[in-house]
């Protein structure tokens, strides 16, 4: 069975996380889910659902704080992870090392073990910062995929907007999806 780790930070674009868990738990794929201080604060803003809903999509949950959970180790196997959205802060700890938090720890450990990991960075306009540590994760493998909106598909809901992004990062992990229409 697949198991893929999600994280959601504080950055806006929750729904992006949401949508990425909604998906995994219809296709029946493990999902080991990571939501930072800031995420819960952040649903809270800008969707309808509250916090204990959104950890429900999840097949497992760990608190951010949580550096002994099975996560935290190379020795925990899995097929990849997404960071949706991901913060400049978190982007800034992976791309400097700095395991501060669980998410940013699983991201290292993805890193060093060779696995997929995909960021919807979320941040405009991008400062030379930011690029830099884009730059610096891109070259070690990690995909960095702002969350632009694709208009080909002519959407007229913020709902299609967001599973158009969803379903290209899960396809970025190999997930197969009809999130989304694709080009013709």
């Amino acid at each position: 069975m697949m198991k893929i780790v999600v994280g959601i930070t504080g950055a806006s674009g929750a729904a992006y996380g949401i949508a990425v868990l909604k998906h995994l738990k219809s296709c029946g794929i493990e999902s080991h889910l990571v939501m930072s201080p800031w995420a819960h604060r952040t649903i809270v803003l800008e969707t309808d659902l509250d916090p204990a809903r959104v950890v429900k999509l999840a097949s497992c949950n760990y608190p951010a704080e949580d550096m002994a959970a099975p996560l935290a180790s190379g020795s925990f196997s899995h097929n990849g992870m997404i960071i949706a959205p991901c913060s400049m802060k978190t982007l800034a700890a992976i791309a400097c090392g700095y395991s501060g938090n669980l998410i940013a720890r699983a991201a290292d450990v993805t890193i060093k073990e060779g696995r997929r990991l995909v960021l919807l960075t979320r941040e405009t306009p991008l400062s030379p910062i930011h690029l830099e540590n884009m730059l610096k994760l891109a070259r070690c493998g990690v995909v960095i995929m702002p969350p632009v909106p694709a208009l080909y598909h002519r959407p007229a809901t913020v709902e299609e907007v967001v599973n158009q992004t969803a379903g290209r990062a899960l396809a970025l992990l190999g997930i197969q999806n009809d999130l989304y229409p694709r080009w013709k």
